[in-house]
Parts: C-alpha cells; structure tokens; sequence
C-alpha cells in the first residue's frame, strides 16, 4: 500500500475533523450515539448508549440525571458506591450505582466528574482504549496539585488524554457550574450553548447527541489544544448565552 507523505497525511486528518465538525448540527441525536465506537449500541431497542458517570458529585450528578430523564441507562460510580442510594433512588430504575472499574466495563460513554488531581490515579486504575470519554473536570490550584503546574504547560486537553491512555477524549460540561446546568436545561428556545472541544470528530458527534438529549445546544469550539479557551482563566469560561452569543464571542 503506497505510502501518505507525513504533511498529506496530516491535513488529510484536518479534513476529515472538519468534515466531522460541519455534520454535528445536522445529525439526529439518536443517530449520533448509535453509531458510537463498534456501531452497535447495547441497548438496541431504545436507540440509547449505556453512560457511566466518574464523579457523582454536583457535576456528575447534575449531568448524569439529565441523560436519565432522556431514557439512557447510566451508572453513577465513587470508591464508595453505596453512598449514591439516594441519588440512583431518586432517579429510577435506570439509575445504578457502582465502583470506577465497573462503571468503565459498564459503558459506551463515560462522563469524567472528577477532581482534576485524582485523574492520574483513575487513569492508571482503568482501561480507556477507544473509550468516548465527556472530560468535565477543572484544573484548580490549591486544590489539585502539581498536575495543575502541568495542565499550565501542556493543556487541559492534552493532559486528560495522556492520563487517560487511548481514550477519545471530548472536553465539555467544565465552563459552568452544575447550578447552571440544571437551571437551563431544556429552557425554551433559544437552548443555553455548551462549548465542546476535541480531535475525535465521531467522538465529537456522539458528544454534541449527548449535549442536545441534556437540552443544551452544542457548539464545537475546535481540537482538545482549543480547550483552555472555555477552561477557568479562558476567555470564554463561563460565557452564558445561546450558540450564537458564543459564536460571537469566539471570533472576538
């Protein structure tokens, strides 16, 4: 098989992104996570993907629970599984509660909710190839550590995917509070834009379902380096306003 030079290769690869990125409006939600990672969904009969959440706090239970109310089976994971009764209760029979390492064998789609600086250990503990994970964690100083001096160096994006090797990493649900998010869910038109940022564009797609069945309206920001910008200390970290708003916020 002849061989692609490395510069073709590379702006083959830009196309094939921004191709992805064009369609993400345009594609049915349902469609969108059906076709997520071998094409076959787990829960066939429902068009839904199994979720995992890592993280049950106010993010990822905020979340978490939107993506039940949309009728996706979604298991809520901690070191203490046991303690999220009361969450799983309150939400119904497609809530679960289960450990890290279950709620990775469990899912299509995992939501990571964690403290920024136990990414590392939860990164080690789990296997993440080809996994779609929705990044929704903050980097914060005086909270989480050196890894926070090595997210200033590198990039929030590019260190998740580091930690978490072979996973198709999508940074999103991080540039606003869960306070935010459960009040503007599904508010009436025009939806509440969510900023989205990644190199994955089936990843990408998957995401931006997921964003819309929460009842947002996603807006794609540009590859995981573009993630800072809606990242505390980013220009358009906690930019309120419909997809437009954000759009004219981005070209500022």
């Amino acid at each position: 098989m002849a061989q692609i030079p490395h510069g073709r290769k590379t702006s083959r690869r830009r196309v094939l992104i921004a191709g992805g990125w064009s369609l993400l409006l345009a594609l049915p939600a349902t469609h969108a996570v059906a076709q997520s990672g071998s094409g076959k969904t787990r829960d066939k009969d429902k068009g839904k993907s199994r979720i995992g959440v890592i993280g049950s706090g106010k993010i990822g239970g905020t979340i978490g629970g939107l993506w039940v109310k949309a009728g996706h089976p979604v298991m809520f994971s901690s070191r203490h599984p046991e303690t999220l009764k009361p969450l799983t209760d309150s939400l119904g029979p497609l809530a679960q509660a289960g450990t890290v390492a279950q709620a990775v064998a469990f899912a299509e789609v995992l939501l990571l909710a964690v403290p920024y600086g136990a990414v590392p250990e939860v990164g080690q503990q789990n296997e993440w190839r080809g996994k779609i994970v929705l990044d929704a964690t903050n980097a914060i100083s005086g909270r989480d550590g050196a890894v926070v001096e090595e997210v200033k160096a590198n990039g929030i994006g590019a260190t998740t995917s580091r930690y978490l090797r072979g996973a198709r990493v999508v940074r999103v649900f991080n540039f606003t509070g869960a306070g935010e998010f459960a009040r503007e869910s599904h508010r009436k038109p025009p939806l509440m834009a969510v900023p989205l940022a990644g190199n994955d564009a089936e990843a990408l797609m998957v995401a931006s379902a997921l964003v819309r069945e929460a009842g947002f309206d996603p807006v794609v920001v540009g590859g995981l380096s573009s993630a800072d910008r809606f990242a505390p200390g980013g220009k358009l970290f906690r930019q309120m306003g419909t997809a437009e708003d954000f759009r004219r916020a981005m070209a500022e």
